[in-house]
């Protein structure tokens, strides 16, 4: 009877044990990310570090006041292989979030605009969360033409950081980045997203991708993230079921970066962002 009881014991433990481990490994990436809108940035400005995500040029002739130039052309680089959009390593990355008065619980908000910054906000937003960003982000919804559109200020010239430097902890969070060896099995399981331009798709692709672009995962004038609904209609016109696990390309990472905060922000949670890219899938193997 003893051992019977036991063994009943140990079932029940293991069970537990074992929808621990499910609840934990489906929270493992339970990100504090939404949307802003402009009124409520302007109300709460000094509670956020605002990132812009346009070329430092476009910062520098005006901005939202207060924000910091953090554009993926000063944040990336062509390696020794010739790949280009290489993603600088995590500690310098942090160093210069750091200096800026940015570590891994400041309340961070990135915008960006209408074509310039060519989906830099969900750049950097994928990038803060595979840094192990813990603190809120939010995306400001419409970029500067909404900020502009509600008559809120902006500055020009090379504005600092009035916060005082810190030191940014890296806790990586590799799950939502993918390997090329994942791109290259012949049994994956997951839908492959090509944002780039047709041009691009009809010059080379990665086989049995879905062409997707980037532009699509936005709407409106001032282009705004699609919503939950808008996003389903899309993923559905190209037979694709939305909640299921994803893994979204361009050429390194940045507008499939874009399309990826997208897919978060509407409440699906399984997706991934090549962050090799084309650029890393067309030398592979040299």
């Amino acid at each position: 009877m003893r051992n019977k009881g036991f063994i009943c014991c140990a079932r029940v433990f293991t069970l537990f044990f074992v929808l621990f481990l499910g609840a934990a490994s489906k929270n493992a990436f339970a990100f504090d990310l939404a949307l802003i809108e402009p009124a409520k940035l302007a109300q709460s400005s000094g509670q956020w570090a605002v990132l812009d995500a346009r070329p430092k040029s476009d910062w520098l002739a005006g901005h939202i006041p207060g924000s910091l130039s953090f554009s993926w052309k000063d944040y990336t680089y062509t390696d020794k292989m010739g790949r280009a959009y290489r993603l600088l390593p995590a500690g310098q990355l942090a160093a210069s979030l750091g200096r800026m008065g940015i570590n891994e619980n400041t309340p961070v908000v990135v915008y960006g605009d209408a074509v310039r910054s060519m989906g830099g906000e969900g750049w950097i937003t994928w990038v803060l969360l595979w840094l192990g960003h813990k603190g809120p982000i939010r995306v400001l919804d419409g970029g500067i033409q909404a900020w502009k559109d509600h008559g809120y200020p902006v500055e020009a010239g090379p504005g600092g950081s009035t916060r005082p430097v810190t030191v940014y902890k890296v806790r990586p969070r590799p799950g939502i980045d993918v390997k090329t060896r994942k791109l290259e099995s012949k049994n994956r399981r997951f839908v492959l997203i090509d944002t780039r331009s047709e041009l691009e798709w009809i010059m080379g692709r990665i086989p049995g991708a879905i062409y997707i672009p980037w532009t699509e995962f936005r709407t409106g004038r001032e282009n705004r993230p699609l919503d939950r609904a808008e996003l389903e209609k899309l993923l559905e016109s190209h037979g694709i079921n939305p909640g299921e696990s994803v893994v979204f390309y361009c050429s390194g990472g940045i507008r499939s970066g874009y399309a990826w905060t997208v897919y978060e922000l509407d409440g699906f949670t399984r997706a991934r962002n090549y962050l090799g890219g084309w650029e890393s899938w067309r030398l592979r193997g040299r």
